[in-house]
């Protein structure tokens, strides 16, 4: 008797390995049947009228553009909805526009598109052996632009050397700002040309051309205020307006001045073509003889 008490109480049948198995997947394939059904539903529902992009909202300082004109030929050029819309895409259709540098794109619930629009700033125009139609921006980046649009912008001009490296636009651009403070009381700069040497030289805008010479940025605009601050010294003895000036020198410059001649009055003679070599006034000296003589490099 009591070994029949103890026999009803003993362990269930341990269920087999083989069953489990069957279970678990089971288990799994209603749970993959659940998201399909889940992600159709989803799906259906992202592509619903409701969801399609019924606005695209443009900002952003517009010049070059309008606004009106943009939307209407941009976004036909859009697909998607909503949720599907491709963002890096339509950001890429916005930068196709002319004069557009940058754009920015996000969704607004639930079926609008928001574009943030900024333009390109011209700074000048930009030059080099292949090409004489491109400009370049307040940040010192090459663009393509119609010149039509600019021509009464008076813009100076960077004239790079043969193939251009990557940033010698921005570092142009950046000798061009520091220069024009400098050399503003002797007029305003033209043309800034960088040979493949690494030399600089500027045309001003009443046709006077400085021969910048080699350097760094704060090299240059030491040799240039150097000579824009002793230029009236030499002024006081030869008055005549300046043509060129060559400040290649380590302890002076040479200049050339319009109408300057060694004959005395009366006497047919051409204007001289030799520059004329000086000092700054902090060495208190100034061309021996009153005679132009000349220096070479």
């Amino acid at each position: 008797m009591q070994a029949a008490t103890f026999n009803s109480f003993s362990a269930p049948t341990e269920t087999p390995q083989d069953v489990l198995w069957m279970n678990a997947a089971a288990s799994a394939l209603l749970v993959a049947a659940i998201g399909l059904l889940l992600a159709a539903g989803v799906t259906k529902l992202t592509r619903l009228p409701y969801f399609n992009l019924h606005k695209v909202q443009l900002e952003g300082d517009l010049q070059r553009n309008n606004v009106a004109t943009v939307r209407a030929n941009i976004v036909p050029r859009m697909h998607g909805g909503f949720f599907n819309v491709n963002l890096g895409r339509s950001r890429e259709v916005f930068e196709s526009v002319p004069w557009v540098r940058k754009a920015v794109v996000r969704r607004v619930w639930p079926n609008e598109l928001r574009v943030v629009l900024e333009e390109h700033r011209p700074a000048a125009y930009w030059h080099h052996e292949d090409r004489e139609d491109q400009l370049v921006n307040s940040y010192g980046e090459v663009f393509d632009a119609n010149l039509g649009d600019v021509e009464d912008e008076h813009l100076p001009t960077l004239e790079a050397p043969l193939n251009p490296t990557a940033g010698e636009a921005k570092a142009m651009l950046d000798m061009l700002q520091r220069l024009k403070p400098v050399l503003a009381p002797l007029g305003e700069i033209d043309t800034l040309k960088l040979t493949e040497r690494g030399s600089w030289s500027v045309e001003l805008d009443n046709d006077a051309t400085i021969e910048l010479g080699r350097g760094g940025l704060e090299e240059v605009l030491a040799r240039a205020d150097r000579f824009v601050r002793t230029l009236p010294e030499l002024k006081r003895q030869y008055p005549a307006p300046l043509a060129h000036a060559d400040l290649r020198y380590p302890e002076g410059y040479a200049v050339k001045l319009r109408g300057l001649t060694t004959l005395q009055e009366g006497q047919k003679a051409p204007v001289i073509k030799k520059p004329v070599v000086a000092k700054p006034v902090a060495a208190h000296s100034a061309p021996a003889n009153n005679k132009p003589s000349s220096s070479t490099r």
